[in-house]
C-alpha cells in the first residue's frame, strides 16, 4: 500500500517524474484532489468571510459546534485551496468532534510574505470574535500549511492574542532554507517533492525576505509558550527533518510535543482518503486534538 499511496499522491498532486509543471498547472492538479476525494455528502459546506479572508465551514452531523478546527492547507504557499484539502479537513474535524474552518489564504507569488500569515492571524481573531473560546479551538495544517500554523501561533503569542488549545502539523514545511539533512538523504525516495521545486516555491513566498526569517521558517522562531503539538512526518519525504527538528525545538522550549515518523510514508500521506494509513493517522490526530479541547 505504501508504494501505491506514494504513486497516487505524486501523480495527482504535483506530477513528479516529469518536467516541473507551470504554476497554473500545479494549482489545477492540486484542485483535482477535490474531484478525486470530495468532501463527504453528509458534510455541509458553507462559504464564509473570516474577517476578509475567504473560507468555508465544514459541518459533519453530530459534531459539537462550539468546537472548531481551523485548517491551513498545503501547496507550497503558491497553490492549494479549501477545495483541494476539503476532504482531509473534514475528516480531521470529524475525528476531532469539531466543525472545520478552512481558509483560502492569499497565495504567492502574487502575495508573498506576510500575505498568508496575515490572513491566518486575521481569521483566528475573527473566529474568536464570533464567540468561539480559544480553549475550544485547535489549529491544523499540512506541508506549507503546517509551517504556517506554527508561524501563526508564534505571531499570535508575540501580539498577546489567545492561542489555540493545541495544534497538529502534518508533514510541516518549517525550514525554507532547506538545511535539513533529509533534503539530501531522502532525495532518492521522495515521490512527491524535489529540492528544486521547494527552493522555487520558497523564493516565491519569501519575495525579498531572508529565507531564515522566522515568519517564513518557524524552525528558527522562539517557540516558547506554544500549546501542545502533534507533529507527523513520513520516512519517505524530503521534509522529514523539518518536522523532526521543529518538534525537537519545541521540546527544548518547554512545549508539550509528540513527534510521529510514519514508516515508508510520503509527504502528507494523510490526504489519500482511500488509504488505511491515512485513515489511521487522521484518527490519531483527531484523538489528540479532542483530548486538548475544553
Amino acid at each position: 500500500m505504501a508504494a501505491t499511496l506514494a504513486l497516487m499522491w505524486a501523480q495527482r498532486a504535483e506530477g513528479v517524474g516529469r518536467a516541473d509543471p507551470s504554476l497554473d498547472e500545479m494549482r489545477a492538479r492540486l484542485d483535482e484532489l477535490g474531484n478525486l476525494f470530495p468532501v463527504p455528502a453528509d458534510v455541509t459546506v458553507t462559504q464564509t468571510n473570516a474577517g476578509g479572508v475567504p473560507a468555508c465551514w465544514l459541518d459533519a452531523p453530530g459534531v459539537d459546534h462550539s468546537r472548531v478546527l481551523m485548517y491551513l492547507h498545503g501547496g507550497g504557499y503558491v497553490g492549494g485551496s479549501a477545495r483541494s484539502h476539503g476532504e482531509l479537513a473534514a475528516r480531521l474535524a470529524r475525528a476531532t468532534g469539531a466543525r472545520a474552518l478552512v481558509l483560502d489564504y492569499r497565495l504567492a507569488p502574487a502575495h508573498p510574505i506576510p500575505g498568508a500569515l496575515e490572513d491566518a492571524v486575521t481569521a483566528w481573531r475573527w473566529l474568536l470574535h464570533q464567540g468561539v473560546a480559544p480553549g475550544s479551538a485547535v489549529l491544523a495544517g499540512d506541508s506549507a500549511g503546517g509551517g504556517l500554523a506554527a508561524a501563526t501561533m508564534v505571531a499570535l503569542r508575540e501580539a498577546g492574542d489567545p492561542l489555540p488549545a493545541a495544534a497538529a502539523l502534518l508533514s510541516p514545511w518549517t525550514d525554507l532554507t532547506g538545511s535539513g539533512p533529509s533534503m539530501a538523504t531522502k532525495a532518492g525516495v521522495d515521490p512527491v517533492l524535489t529540492a528544486a521545486r521547494l527552493a522555487a516555491m520558497a523564493r516565491d513566498y519569501a519575495g525579498d525576505a531572508d529565507l531564515a526569517d522566522p515568519r517564513l521558517s518557524p524552525l528558527f522562531a522562539d517557540l516558547t509558550g506554544l500549546p501542545p503539538l502533534l507533529v507527523h512526518a513520513g520516512s519517505a519525504e524530503l521534509l522529514l527533518d523539518d518536522g523532526r527538528r521543529l518538534a525537537e525545538a519545541a521540546g527544548r522550549a518547554g512545549v508539550a510535543v509528540s513527534f510521529e515518523e510514519a514508516a515508508d510514508m510520503p509527504h502528507v500521506w494523510h490526504i489519500i482518503a482511500v488509504a488505511p494509513e491515512a485513515t489511521a493517522a487522521t484518527g490519531r490526530i483527531g484523538a489528540f486534538l479532542a483530548g486538548q479541547l475544553a
